[in-house]
């Protein structure tokens, strides 16, 4: 399996497949371009799943027939392929067979003998020197005996860990085959929810329709309408629609309920029945089988450490008695050991190996052998297991299959009811309309009302701004008019004035019914809109107060300054927008808006279609909203208090200022002398020339200087200027835009805001008190002061407009100044931020070269780690390529050793080896030769008693070859021999079969008969006479013959006993009803015979014997093969 691509990188690897069904894994080498249509091939092939059969799962994606490898980023180290065979998840699938393991047979050696590995020792004098050859090879014996279990032991062991492995990749195919069912489970269980959640608002919200279908019915039949919209045909609300109609419909929508409602509930048992097969799939694992096998395998290992150990003392007890036998051999036996005492301590140590090694290793291999057993155990567990549980899976996926189709069937289901159920909701929604229709009556009484109100407020301030333009146009006419002639001011068009504006509504909203706000609960009662109205009116009045306050009202009140409406409604009393009937058209406004929101929302708003948390919920946060609107009502009602009490206070100190300054102008009105005129204008002129250095003093712009004059200065002025009724006349003029600025202009306290509070007050009570001092009547003044009081009042005059033009510049220059001073501030706070940024930026940079510097910190900490660890395993691969060597010198040494000479040298070949490496390996160093030596050491051994073993066997061929010739010999001549007595036995037989019987006749015997002198046929005997042979018998053996032949041989089929009596009499008769028959069913090769004894036979005597003797009538059949001649006649 490789690829044909010969550009690019392409990632090679072995891909790893797992089979569900046994557990059994492959590895298949092949690359990204390999298709998974060859794998199912290989797999088909190694496995015997067929490719129709097979489903290829990689982390819960199924693999393609025609896709590449590389679609599944495959292969990789880190991704398997489940392999699971659908034929075994159908429901009639067989279940799996049992699991057959197959262990190799590893026998015993043979006992050992003398004769077939003879010891030099064998022929000493010494009984102890010839035991020590019998002892080596008893030793040895049990080495090898030993060895063989123990390779048993590690054979079942291996078994042991492969049916463990092969159960964890069972596990692992369950694991991917129940997250592929609960990923199909849960989207298939969140559309259960969901459907079952839309369904049960649904039901209730019908079976609440059809519940009250009755008394929605009574109330719109009790609710009349208006006396206005009542016609012979409309009375109540119920007369809107037909009244049959709907009764018809109620009953077509309670039939169709009932029976979704029987659908739904089968729906619901068939989805429980699979949620519970869901959940108890996902309940079963098999990990406690695996569980069980491994703490099975990890207490067995403690006899495998045995085994081990006894091993290792056998090895050492043969080594030892071979170490014995080849010093005996050489001499070389210490003076202080002699051969008996070698025997009698090689005594117990043979008891030891016969009595307990072998028996605790045959022990051992039992319980490894048991162990066996339990594995094959629970992996047939596991087999069924998975058998069963891939057979749900795939029940279940096709029963989300078939709930999944079941799915769009009852949302169209869904649909069709919330459709038939839509007609008879108009029960429901009719109430709630007829008072939403009443409240929006209401609510445009009072908008039209507040609409009115605005538009008349609208036409008085533009009047009071066209007279306060008119005022300043003639005020503008009066002082140029004296330097510019008139007509060039009218060709200027300067005498112009601006026309009256005249704000004019149509009427509309003439035809709205009489209801007023009272009305409402009168003709359309509360109870129309039933508990969802009064569940809705705290919800809406909560959480959509604000919206519809915006959205209802928005069109007439949004624009509207209530403040402005209400000081303008003093100041100019326009019927029907006093403050109080603004404030109640707005709140009537407002609260049938209200009402019109919770009728019209009160349909669509389904009670029944919430859950019970829900509604808690909701009826909570309503509480909170309503706790909360409370307790903001009662702040601001203490606000208004204490607005009003501040009000209250103010306007008792102006009342008070008012007062004082009253009495100080008729003051001032009693003297009435030219010096306190005079030093008026004195003290106004310094105090303006003080106002024009004091800038801080300058709040307005453009504003006439007199509104920042103290309070004396102004009465001076005030009392001065009433001396002259013509200027007094103008100076009203210029003064009184002025004066009523706070009620006409409103916009005018936006331009005295940065004014001190002291001030404020000032020049109010200045505007004030000059208003009053002007409207005032004038008393008539002497004549003697009329032309000096006219130049004065020219040069105040004059005095007042240099004042006021240099005013002007001043305040253009604070303009200037104060933008200057904004435009530095901005720049200042942009500098700011900018500096702020930059020391942010600057904070970070550090923190990030505090970072950097960390971390090369800790590069150079790991450079230096991985600098000692690259020249420790230099040093060690260094190590290990010297050790490498010197161990291919010696294998090289021990392949020339092997292939120098033929079977028979090969062992003394390898102890010569061994002794030259002994002699030539360092003790000190510590690269694995000595173990090599050993290993040389013991397979020179093992050669060597493989030799001698090969010689044994072949002596033993040879003897058991020629006792095999012998043994055939021999079987031969019994087999002649026998088939000899077989047919003489045969003879025998065949003639005892044809023998003529003589003695006491008995069934299926031959008897010859031959004529007597009365013409019967009587048999041949010796003690029995008197059988004589029946007529039938008689006639078949005679009829085909012309003449009776003296003899007649034939097989006895039927003997009749009978006794010879006297004539018939009435005894006789008695006694043949007391005659006993015998009657005996026999088979045989010609037929079916029966033997008759009868006794008492009323017969005659055909044979002329005396009465009372008894005789036998034969019946016989003709022999096969056999000719009857006839003698001739004589």
């Amino acid at each position: 399996m490789s690829s044909n691509a010969s550009s690019g990188v392409v990632q090679v690897g072995k891909l790893l497949v797992l089979i569900a069904e046994n557990g059994q894994s492959y590895k298949l080498n092949c690359d990204e371009y390999t298709l998974v249509d060859a794998v199912q091939q290989f797999l088909e092939s190694v496995s015997g799943i067929p490719i129709s059969d097979q489903l290829l799962l990689c982390l819960d994606v199924k693999l393609e027939l025609h896709c590449p490898l590389s679609t599944y980023k495959l292969p990789s180290d880190d991704r398997e392929v489940i392999l699971f065979n659908k034929a075994k998840m159908r429901s009639n699938a067989p279940p799996p067979l049992p699991e057959q393991v197959d262990m190799i047979d590893i026998p015993d050696p043979p006992l050992p003998s003398s004769n077939h590995d003879p010891h030099p020792l064998d022929d000493a004098t010494d009984p102890a020197l010839k035991a020590l050859p019998s002892y080596e090879r008893r030793f040895r014996f049990h080495f090898q005996r030993g060895h063989s279990i123990y390779n048993r032991s590690q054979m079942r062991t291996e078994i042991c860990e492969r049916l463990l492995l092969e159960q964890k990749v069972q596990e692992r195919a369950l694991g991917i085959a129940r997250g592929n069912l609960d990923h199909y489970y849960g989207m298939i269980l969140q559309n259960y929810n969901d459907f079952l959640k839309c369904y049960s608002q649904q039901y209730r919200s019908h079976s609440n329709l059809l519940t009250n279908f009755g008394r929605d019915i009574e109330k719109l039949r009790s609710c009349k309408l208006h006396p206005a919209l009542q016609t012979a045909n409309r009375k109540c609300l119920l007369d809107f629609v037909k009244e049959e109609n709907l009764r018809k419909l109620a009953e077509d929508c309670s039939g169709s309920h009932r029976q979704f409602e029987h659908k739904v509930s089968e729906f619901k048992l068939e989805f429980g029945e699979l949620e519970h097969n869901a959940k108890h799939l996902f309940s079963t694992k098999g990990s406690h089988l695996i569980r069980e096998v491994e703490l099975a395998i990890r207490d067995h290992q403690k006899y495998v450490s045995e085994q081990k150990s006894i091993m290792l003392a056998l090895s050492k007890d043969v080594d030892m008695v071979k170490k014995l036998v080849d010093d005996c051999l050489t001499d070389q036996l210490s003076s202080s050991l002699r051969p008996h005492d070698a025997v009698s301590a090689l005594g117990p140590m043979y008891e030891c190996h016969e009595k307990s090694y072998l028996p605790k290793m045959q022990a051992c291999d039992g319980a490894i052998s048991n162990l066996v057993e339990f594995c094959k155990d629970k992996k047939n567990e596991m087999n069924i297991l998975v058998h069963n549980y891939m057979q749900k899976v795939a029940y279940i996926q096709y029963t989300i299959k078939e709930i999944r189709c079941k799915f769009a069937v009852f949302q169209e289901a869904l649909r069709r009811q919330s459709d038939l159920f839509e007609h008879l909701k108009v029960v429901r929604g009719i109430g709630p309309a007829y008072r939403a229709c009443l409240a929006e009556v209401v609510r445009r009484k009072a908008a039209m009302k507040l609409y009115m109100g605005m538009a008349g407020q609208l036409a008085e301030r533009l009047a009071t701004k066209r007279e306060a333009e008119v005022r300043r146009r003639e005020e503008f006419l009066r002082v140029n008019s004296t330097f510019i002639p008139r007509d060039i001011l009218a060709s200027m068009g300067l005498y112009d004035t601006p026309n009256h504006c005249d704000v004019n509504i149509t009427p509309f909203d003439t035809k709205l019914l009489e209801v007023d706000i009272s009305d409402i609960d009168r003709y359309a009662p509360e109870y129309l809109l039933g508990k969802h109205g009064t569940l809705k009116s705290p919800l809406s009045m909560s959480n959509d107060g604000s919206q519809l306050a915006e959205t209802e009202i928005s069109d007439f009140s949004e624009n509207i300054d209530c403040e402005e409406l209400l000081q303008g409604s003093e100041v100019l009393d326009i019927a029907g927008t006093s403050k109080m009937e603004v404030e109640n058209a707005k709140l009537r406004a407002e609260l049938a808006s209200k009402i019109a929101f919770m009728c019209s929302t009160c349909p669509e708003f389904d009670y029944e279609s919430l859950d019970d948390s829900k509604i808690d919920s909701l009826l909570k946060e309503a509480r909170e909203k309503t706790s909360e609107a409370l307790h903001q009502k009662e702040e601001y009602e203490k606000h208004l208090q204490s607005m009003l009490k501040a009000k209250q206070i103010q306007c008792e100190s102006y009342e008070k200022r008012i007062q004082e300054l009253e009495q100080r102008l008729s003051d001032h009105y009693s003297q009435g002398n030219a010096h306190s005129a005079d030093e008026g204008v004195s003290n106004l002129t310094a105090s303006a020339v003080k106002n024009d250095d004091n800038k801080s003093d300058v709040s307005g712009v453009g504003e006439p200087h007199m509104l920042h004059m103290p309070a004396e200065v102004m009465d001076e002025v005030s009392s001065s200027s009433n001396i002259q009724p013509d200027n007094m006349a103008d100076s009203s003029g210029m003064l009184n835009p002025q004066l009523d600025s706070s009620m006409l202009d409103p916009h005018r306290d936006e331009e005295h805001e940065n004014l001190p509070v002291k001030d404020k007050k000032d020049m109010a009570l200045a505007t004030s008190s000059m208003a009053e001092s002007i409207s005032q009547p004038q008393t008539d003044m002497p004549s003697e002061v009329t032309a000096e009081q006219d130049s004065e009042a020219k040069a105040r005059e004059d005095l007042l407009l240099e004042l006021q033009g240099v005013l002007a510049d001043k305040s253009k220059l604070l303009d200037e100044s104060e933008s200057k001073v904004k435009s530095l501030t901005e720049e200042v706070a942009k500098l700011v931020r900018d500096l702020e940024i930059r020391g942010k930026l600057l904070d970070e940079s550090q923190m990030n070269c505090a970072y950097l510097e960390n971390c090369l910190h800790e590069a150079r900490e790991e450079a230096q780690t991985h600098l000692c660890a690259a020249d420790r395993r230099a040093s060690e691969y260094s190590s290990l390529r010297a050790s490498a060597v010197k161990m291919r010198s010696l294998f090289e040494r021990l392949r020339a050793c092997v292939l120098s000479g033929g079977v028979a040298s090969l062992a003394e070949s390898l102890r010569a080896l061994s002794q030259s490496l002994a002699n030539s390996i360092n003790e000190k160093e510590f690269d694995g030769s000595a173990e090599f030596l050993e290993c040389i050491r013991v397979l020179a051994d093992k050669v060597g008693a493989l030799s001698r073993h090969r010689a044994e066997l072949v002596d033993k061929c040879s003897k058991v070859d020629a006792a095999n010739k012998q043994v055939s010999k021999e079987l031969e001549e019994k087999k002649e021999l026998v088939n000899t007595l077989y047919k003489k036995h045969q003879h025998e037989k065949q003639a005892n079969k044809e023998k003529i019987s003589f003695g006491r006749l008995e069934v299926h015997e031959i008897a010859a008969f031959v004529l007597n002198a009365t013409g019967n046929y009587e048999a041949i005997n010796r003690n029995c006479p008197r059988y004589y042979l029946s007529a039938e018998s008689v006639a078949l053996f005679t009829d085909h013959l012309p003449n009776r032949p003296s003899y007649i041989v034939g097989l006895v089929v039927h003997i009749e006993r009978q006794t010879v009596r006297a004539s018939p009499s009435t005894s006789s008769v008695r006694a043949d009803h007391d005659r006993d028959r015998l009657d005996i069913m026999l088979t045989s090769d010609t037929g079916t015979s029966r033997l008759s004894l009868n006794s008492g036979s009323t017969t005659n005597n055909p044979y002329g014997l005396p009465v009372g003797c008894e005789y036998f009538v034969v019946t016989v059949a003709m022999l096969p093969n056999t000719t009857i001649h006839s003698p001739p006649p004589s």
